[in-house]
């Protein structure tokens, strides 16, 4: 037979074969509750008793099925189920074939039941955006704020400052019990909550925290989420610190915690002389964000004592200070839906330092160096209140914020430079007041509605003297003198304001906003002589401001989102009109400037699968220079800077782009990023400095300038189920172009900085834990007609091991190894270790714990820095060895 019949024919009888088992079918269209089409959903024929599957199909992409019956009786009563993610199951008995039976699917109120991964310990749990880690898989018994645990979490890295990344993004904010507690001044949580009081650290990414914009406008911020235990929301929670020591040392925590669904609140009372600076406590993590959304940054701080070379070194290894703080903050959730919220911190500090330098400054043709050994005293004095009241509501928006800040200090230093005796007072005082009100409201079509506004003033008169006789030659035709007066005070008055609608669409989001802002400022400046007679009289006219600067805006600006589940994109078009006016009659100067600019910015990022994405960003700014940057008479912005200018106002343009991978395989706990990005920066101006022996004048010039900057940053974090380690790595590699004119040469620099780290912490058994990183940074710059300038290899170790050999018992021993080498340089290493003891009594709800830090006793550190042309060795006194005993207990 033909082979084709032969196939035909066995085909034929096999389908003449089956087609008796299912002749009769069932059919039906399925819909939801506004009447879509609902593809894709399964349906399922079952027979009872015995809940079994008899046959089973899908509904087609216009909501549409056909399900076959099967010829043989089928015992038992019949009935067809319809499921689909998102929707109510539907059930519906059926009395024979033939039947055309539709449904109507009712959308589920329940959310979508969560993936649970596990491999053992420790567990990870995802749903939708939101990444859980369970707090207990990753505690040990030595931790003592939650802040300790999240530093372990695979995947997440936190920085000296406390900057808390994950995946290599930093983190928007830390949310508490789903509340808004703290803003970005996280670090308050993070060193204040007890690690069992929280059930599950949450990070979720693409976090819109506005309610009525989720689906509507696209965010790629990512936040974390303490959950709180049920048993710790029924009490007030104090974790109290009692500690004194020698040599003559304190250190007192006293805290109010509660975490009631209607009631938060973090109030704490602290105080310290043992180098624990407070301030890190109050740090605004995402600040420049901030300044984005408000459209303004206050007036920089223009004076100083002189520039100080930080350390690389731990700030509580070489801090000198005695500090209080009282830090309140307090949320209630009114049953409105209105949450009042307040927050306000008084802190005092005396920090003191001895400091010398010996520095550097490679010219062509020469070389200048500076000698300077400085002995300071700072006295700051803060005071930060706010006032919150938000209602985030699905179909609206209100919050309303006022701030006040008045910040003063006063500063001392007893200067030796270049063989000069001379004294310094430094007194700032500034006072600051802000109202911002956000109002959004989605109306009846399901458009959008927003408005903004936000007001601010902000003053900060500064007042440094310097004597005696400090460049006398220079300031007063070499005449003996008492006192060099430098005042500055830029008093600023500040609005935005704008509206704002927003259309949804079933793909693409589109939103249209108009608005205004005004600037108003006037920098005054004096630089007086203090004459040995006790007259001050003005250093000379050219050292003498009062700029008067206005800066009105009128702008408007479309964005296009696209909020999807697989490409998510923003699309920013900005336009405005600007007018800038500013006039100083002291020196016959009157200018305006009216420009239309442009700045588009694009935000994609792309689900390439599951768990791993692809971003990608391009921003185009046109900015502008400020009153900082064109006063015309000199200011002595510290004792070695003079400065001026002598352009017209700074334009710049500002480009960045970047793309970025983030993986994540949460069953395995490893996650994975890289980013890389590109900065470049056009200005019309240029810095030229005279550089001598004993000053830095520094100008602005009318030429242009281009700056530029490579960033490839990448980070990697594997769990180890087998050794019950996690293992981290970081690097970073910089690569920074600039051009400055220095003693009338023009000097293009090239900097370049590379960083890498490893470290792995590891239980090496129920009563062993061990901790170990690794650091590497090398820094080298290079003149383009000279070569290389000069180099800095640093390497930190940091190394700690814990023992627990009974439940009521804690030793602590740790390390610290610190090598730097330069070129030219006697090579720099210095070794820290610290160690403690720890005793409970669980009867007494009550910890004793002896701590030595420095027990080795290093009283002093120096130190490599490096900058463009500049190479500065400095030295720091250390506080030495501080022996600490303290009682810890619970109420």
């Amino acid at each position: 037979m033909n082979p084709p019949l032969r196939l035909t024919g066995l085909l034929l009888a096999v389908f003449l074969w089956v087609s008796p088992a299912f002749t009769q079918a069932i059919k039906g269209i399925v819909r939801d509750s506004t009447g879509k089409l609902v593809p894709y959903a399964s349906i399922n024929l079952k027979s009872s008793p015995g809940n079994l599957i008899i046959a089973f199909t899908t509904t087609d992409t216009h909501g549409a099925y056909l399900l076959r019956l099967p010829a043989k009786p089928i015992a038992g009563t019949l009935y067809l189920e319809v499921r689909c993610v998102g929707y109510k199951v539907q059930s519906r008995q059926i009395s024979g074939a033939g039947e055309e039976i539709d449904f109507t699917m009712v959308e589920s109120v329940s959310e979508l039941p969560s993936v649970i991964v596990r491999n053992h310990r420790p567990v990870l749990r995802t749903s939708g955006d939101t990444l859980s880690y369970t707090v207990s898989d990753f505690s040990r018994p030595q931790d003592r704020v939650i802040g300790d645990v999240i530093k372990r979490l695979p995947g997440i890295s936190v920085a000296s400052d406390g900057t808390i990344s994950y995946n290599n993004k930093p983190v928007s904010g830390v949310y508490i019990g789903g509340d808004n507690l703290l803003d970005d001044k996280y670090n308050i949580a993070t060193g204040t909550i007890p690690p069992g009081v929280v059930d599950q650290v949450q990070v979720i990414d693409n976090h819109q925290p506005i309610k009525v914009l989720r689906d509507k406008v696209t965010s790629d911020d990512v936040a974390l989420n303490l959950t709180i235990k049920d048993k710790a929301k029924l009490h007030l929670i104090g974790k109290e610190d009692v500690g004194a020591g020698l040599p003559g040392n304190y250190d007192v925590n006293l805290s109010a915690l509660a975490f009631k669904n209607n009631y938060k609140a973090i109030n704490e009372l602290k105080g310290n002389n043992t180098g624990y600076d407070l301030q890190q406590d109050l740090v605004s993590h995402n600040l420049t964000d901030y300044l984005l959304r408000i459209g303004n940054e206050p007036p920089a701080t223009l004076l100083s004592l002189g520039p100080v070379n930080s350390p690389a070194l731990s700030r509580d290894r070489y801090l000198f200070d005695q500090a209080g703080l009282l830090n309140a903050n307090n949320l209630v959730n009114l049953n409105s839906g209105l949450h009042l919220r307040i927050n306000a911190y008084y802190l005092h500090d005396t920090q003191k330092q001895d400091y010398s330098q010996q520095t550097t400054i490679f010219l062509p043709g020469d070389t200048v160096r500076y000698a300077e050994a400085l002995h300071n005293r700072f006295e700051p004095d803060l005071f930060h209140a706010q006032l919150v009241l938000n209602a985030n509501k699905d179909k609206s928006y209100v919050n309303d914020a006022f701030v006040l800040d008045d910040n003063r200090s006063i500063n001392y230093s007893a200067l030796n430079t270049n063989g000069s005796m001379l004294n310094q007072q430094f007194t700032d005082q500034s006072l600051n007041f802000a109202n911002e009100l956000n109002l959004i409201k989605a109306t009846r079509s399901n458009d959008i509605i927003q408005g903004y506004s936000y007001i601010s003033h902000f003053a900060e008169p500064e007042n440094r003297s310097i004597g005696p006789n400090y460049d006398s030659a220079l300031f007063n035709n070499d005449a003996p003198y008492a006192q060099l007066i430098q005042k500055v005070n830029v008093p600023t008055w500040f609005t935005n304001n704008y509206i704002s609608l927003l259309i949804p669409g079933e793909i693409v989001n589109q939103s249209f906003r108009t608005g205004f802002s005004i600037q108003s400022q006037t920098l005054n400046s004096n630089l007086g002589i203090l004459q040995s007679s006790n007259m001050i009289s003005p250093e000379s006219d050219s050292a003498i401001n009062h700029l008067d600067w206005n800066k009105k805006r009128l702008y408007a600006e479309a964005d296009y989102d696209i909020p999807g589940e697989k490409l998510k994109a923003r699309l920013s078009l900005p336009v405005s009109l600007q007018r800038i006016d500013y006039s100083d009659n002291n020196y016959g100067l009157a200018r305006g400037l009216t420009r239309v600019y442009f700045n588009p910015q694009l935000r994609v990022k792309y689900q390439i699968g599951k768990e791993n994405f692809g971003t990608l960003q391009y921003s185009y700014r046109n900015e502008n220079g400020s009153v900082e940057d064109i006063y015309q008479g000199y200011i002595l912005k510290d004792y070695r800077t003079l400065y001026a200018n002598n352009a017209n106002l700074t334009l710049r343009q500002h480009q960045v782009a970047a793309i970025g991978f983030n993986y994540r395989k949460a069953i395995t706990l490893f996650f994975f990023g890289v980013n890389v990005l590109y900065d470049h920066n056009h200005s019309n101006t240029i810095f030229s400095s005279v550089i001598n022996n004993n000053m830095q004048q520094l100008v602005t010039l009318p030429f242009p300038n281009n700056t530029d900057s490579w960033t490839l940053a990448g980070s990697i974090s594997k769990y180890s189920f087998a050794l019950q380690t996690t293992f981290e790595a970081d690097a970073k590699w910089q690569d920074m172009r600039s051009v400055q004119i220095q003693n009338s040469s023009v000097l293009p620099f090239t900097m370049v900085t590379g960083t890498v780290a490893l470290q792995a912490e590891t239980k090496l058994s129920d009563k062993v834990n061990f901790s170990y990183r690794i650091t590497g940074t090398q820094i080298a710059t290079s003149l383009s007609m000279a070569g290389s300038l000069s180099r800095i290899d640093q390497l930190q170790q940091v190394a700690a091991v814990y023992f627990v050999p009974v439940t009521n018992w804690q030793f602590k021993l740790s390390g610290e190894h610190y090598f730097s080498h330069s070129p030219g340089s006697a090579d720099l290493k210095y070794f820290f270790a610290d160690a403690s003891v720890k005793w409970s009594l669980k009867k007494w709800k009550a910890d004793w714990e002896l701590d030595c830090v420095n027990f080795l006793n290093v009283r002093a550190y120096n130190a490599f820095n490096l900058s463009q042309n500049m190479l500065s060795t400095s030295s720091y006194t250390l506080p030495g060895r501080i022996i600490l005993l303290k009682v810890i207990f619970d109420l």
